[in-house]
Parts: C-alpha cells; structure tokens; sequence
C-alpha cells in the first residue's frame, strides 16, 4: 500500500479510471456494431502517427491523433459512399499506417525515446498533460451517451428506421467515429498499441454474454475495464512487466472464467 503515496503511481491509477471509462463507453458501440476491426485498424494507422511526430521531433500523441481521426472518417466515408467495404478500407489503412511508421522511424536520427511504451503500453509515465486529455475525453464520453443514448443505439442497431425518425445517421456516425480516434489515442499510453484492441472488445464481450441491453453492457464494460485495469497496473508494478501486457492477460483471464462461468450455467 506505501506505493500509493508516490504520484507516479497515483497518476497511473488516474489514468486507468478515465481510460477504463471511455474504453468501455466506445467499445460497446464498436462491439454492437460489430466493427471491432475497426478499433485494430485505427489503432495501427496511428502508429504512422507516432512515426512522423518521432520524426519532426514533435509530441507523437499529437500526431497520432491526427492520423486515428483520417483514418476513423476515412472508414467511416468509404463505408457510407458505397466505395469500398469497411473491413477493405480497414485493412488498407491498417497496413499503410504501420508501414508509414516504419519508415519515419527508420529515417529518424538516432534512437527513439519511449517506443517501446507507445507498442506495449507505459501507464507509469503518465503525465498531467495525459490526465487533463483523458478526463476531457472521458467527459465527452459520458456526456454524450447520456444526452444521446436513444440515437447512438438507434444508428448502431438499424441505421434505415434511424432515418425515418429523421435522424442525423451519418453526423452521430462521423461524430462517434471521432471519439473512437480519440479513446484509441487515450488508451495508447495505458496498454499500447499492439494491445489496445484487447481493451475495446474484451470488456463488452465479456458482458455481453450475461445481457444484451445496451445500457447494462456499457455500464458493465466500464467496471470489468476499471477492474482489469487496476489489476493489471498492480502486476505491472509487481512484476515489472509493461502495464499493456498485465492489463490484457487480467482481461483475457475474466473473458475465460465468463465464459467457463457461463457454459456451466447453461448445463
């Protein structure tokens, strides 16, 4: 318990609070809509993100963001127009934003400062910064899905009765594809690239094999990723292993024991 007292380790407990909030808000409208491929493929996009601000010398969150919102819009229009398939666009964007961050990489002098946080999540280097980002963020979130619930469930369950209630799809899609950007670039710093995707989906697919009601799902993923997350920053600590790695496995581990749990009630 000492370890509470040092404030590394308190902004890391922060950090967990308001990443585990937006995670589970954003990755029930991902999971609902069965676009969890989307939160992979936006997730690496940035990567070529984190490559360009490496390479400018300039704050790689910022840059990332900026290639998560292109490639989240860019989805979501090619999705829309017709043009090209969604898991297609997904798939291009994927690819293209990893090898776009290979390459600025490469071509950055010297070493790298932190890589290794921004692939597998480095939850004890939070700053303040990072804080006032993620509780705004996470204030979003929270806002918006209280304010908006019966038109986010109406657009991710059937988007054709949406529009004959005469409501605005394609703004609330655009509008939730940019908070997606958003909370892919929050959960960065708590698990990392490589293992973000684990805490958009895990959380709502553990809930959701006990209920299928929207708002019971969302507020159980925002406990199952508040716990896990917790848990996973404890054996970060513990055992010296990146925060990404403890927190996946903690997730990974509830999904199976859920699932154990459920299967036994079903006998």
């Amino acid at each position: 318990m000492e370890i509470l007292h040092y404030s590394f380790f308190q902004h890391a407990l922060a950090g967990c609070i308001l990443t585990s909030i937006a995670c589970g808000l954003v990755g029930t409208y991902i999971v609902i809509r069965r676009l969890s491929f989307i939160s992979g493929g936006i997730t690496h996009a940035s990567f070529g993100g984190l490559g360009l601000g490496f390479y400018l010398g300039i704050n790689p969150v910022m840059t990332a963001l900026g290639f998560a919102l292109f490639s989240a819009w860019g989805v979501e229009w090619a999705g829309q127009r017709g043009t090209l398939r969604e898991d297609s666009a997904i798939a291009a964007l994927w690819s293209v934003g990893m090898a776009v961050g290979a390459l600025f990489l490469f071509l950055s002098p010297g070493y790298a400062p932190n890589l290794s946080g921004y692939l597998f999540g480095s939850v004890l280097t939070i700053t303040d910064t990072d804080l006032y980002f993620s509780g705004a963020t996470a204030g979003i979130l929270v806002v918006t899905a209280i304010c908006y619930h019966r038109q986010i469930i109406y657009s991710a369950f059937d988007s054709d009765f949406a529009r004959t209630q005469n409501l605005p799809v394609s703004r609330i899609r655009y509008v939730l594809a940019l908070l997606t950007a958003l909370t892919i670039v929050l959960a960065i710093r708590l698990v990392g690239i490589m293992l973000l995707l684990s805490l958009l989906t895990l959380p709502p697919s553990t809930v959701n094999l006990f209920t299928s009601d929207y708002r019971r799902i969302t507020i159980g993923s925002v406990v199952v990723s508040l716990v896990a997350s917790i848990l996973g920053l404890v054996l970060s600590v513990t055992l010296n292993i990146p925060s990404g790695a403890g927190i996946t496995l903690t997730l990974a581990f509830v999904f199976v024991f859920a699932k154990a749990y459920k299967n036994f009630q079903t006998k």
